[in-house]
């Protein structure tokens, strides 16, 4: 996998958990450099195990869709990235300032699972693709710490509207890289 689309990929996997910072960041009423570390660990973290948990349980199942590793990554990507795009325009009730603090507990790891899941789908394309993920799993985490954090800082300036549009691109990004997937071995 080329530096380019690997860098791809991870920002594309990376749009739900920057607009998810920006979305918590909105709704604290002040953010602080603790919660900012939490999200920003959390997030990353799971980000690159979810790829690693997928490649393992793709692994098993790789030889026996060799024939089709292109489509099935092709689909999983356009899957993830149709429900990124769906939830980017869909609108959202707003919440309450204040009420709680995300970056902790109970609600950290809900946040952090629901996040990474389309990083699980990630990797099980991998496994299909005969990708090795250690590499991508840990580019894929940093780049999600990362833009956490942007999303984190920048959050009280760019409001809600910015995060919805990030997970709308987040999902063209990664439907994208499929029917590049797709493309390649399909061409000459």
């Amino acid at each position: 996998m080329s530096p380019v689309v690997l860098f791809a990929v991870a920002v594309g996997l990376a749009m739900d958990a920057f607009a998810t910072a920006i979305a918590v960041s909105v709704s604290l009423r002040s953010v602080s450099r603790r919660q900012v570390f939490r999200l920003a660990w959390h997030f990353g973290l799971f980000q690159a195990l979810m790829p690693v948990v997928g490649w393992l349980a793709g692994l098993t199942v790789a030889e026996f869709i060799e024939a089709w590793d292109h489509w099935v990554a092709f689909g999983l990507l356009a899957i993830v990235g149709g429900r990124s795009i769906l939830a980017g325009l869909r609108d959202r009730p707003e919440e309450a300032e204040g009420r709680f603090d995300p970056t902790r507990g109970t609600n950290l790891v809900v946040l952090s699972i629901a996040t990474s899941l389309d990083a699980l789908a990630v990797g099980l394309s991998f496994a299909a693709l005969g990708v090795q993920v250690w590499v991508p799993s840990l580019v894929i985490g940093c780049v999600a710490g990362v833009m956490t954090v942007v999303g984190m800082v920048a959050g009280g300036a760019l409001g809600r509207q910015f995060g919805r549009g990030a997970e709308t691109i987040g999902g063209i990004v990664l439907i994208a890289i499929g029917v590049w997937i797709a493309a390649n071995h399909l061409g000459p």
